[in-house]
C-alpha cells in the first residue's frame, strides 16, 4: 500500500475528515473533504504542528486569514459573527466540505514539517477555541523530491 494514498479519520460524533494524499511535496495542494461535522460549531482546518496531548494544535500554517482567500487555512463556520463577513466559508449538505489546500513543509518560518510531526487539523474555531473534542488530525510528510 502507497503513503500517497487518501487517508481518513473519524471524529467522537461520526464526522469524517480525508485527505487526498498524506505524502506530498512542498507547496502541493491536497484536496481535503469533511462530512457529518456539526454546523453550529465552526472549525478552523490548517496544516499544524502536532501538539502534546490535550493541547491546541499550533502552530499553524496560513495564520489569521484576515481576506478569507488563503490556500492554506480555511475557516469554516455557518454561525461566524458579523465581523466575520467574507472571511468563513459555509459548510455543505450534512456539516460537508471540499477545500483544496496548497501547503508548505514551512509553518510561520518557525516549525519545518520535514523535521517534526504536522498533521492536517481540524479544530473548533476560536469562539470555542479551548475545546479539544474537535480536534482531528490526519498526520503528513513532506518529501523533497517525487
Amino acid at each position: 500500500m502507497s503513503a500517497l494514498l487518501m487517508s481518513s479519520i473519524q471524529g467522537t460524533w461520526g464526522q469524517e475528515l480525508t485527505v487526498s494524499k498524506s505524502v506530498i511535496l512542498p507547496n502541493s495542494k491536497v484536496t481535503v473533504t469533511g462530512k457529518g461535522f456539526d454546523t453550529k460549531i465552526g472549525i478552523y482546518l490548517a496544516l499544524c504542528k502536532i501538539p502534546e496531548y490535550g493541547r491546541r494544535p499550533s502552530p499553524c500554517g496560513g495564520g489569521v486569514n484576515m481576506s478569507g482567500k488563503s490556500t492554506s487555512s480555511i475557516w469554516i463556520s455557518n454561525d461566524a459573527p458579523s465581523y466575520a463577513d467574507g472571511l468563513a466559508s459555509k459548510f455543505g449538505k450534512k456539516g460537508s466540505f471540499k477545500i483544496v489546500l496548497r501547503l508548505s513543509p514551512i509553518i510561520n518560518d518557525e516549525v519545518d514539517c520535514r523535521k517534526v510531526r504536522c498533521a492536517i487539523t481540524v479544530r473548533a474555531d476560536h469562539l470555542r477555541s479551548e475545546n479539544r473534542n474537535y480536534d482531528l488530525f490526519i498526520p503528513v510528510k513532506f518529501k523533497d523530491k517525487p
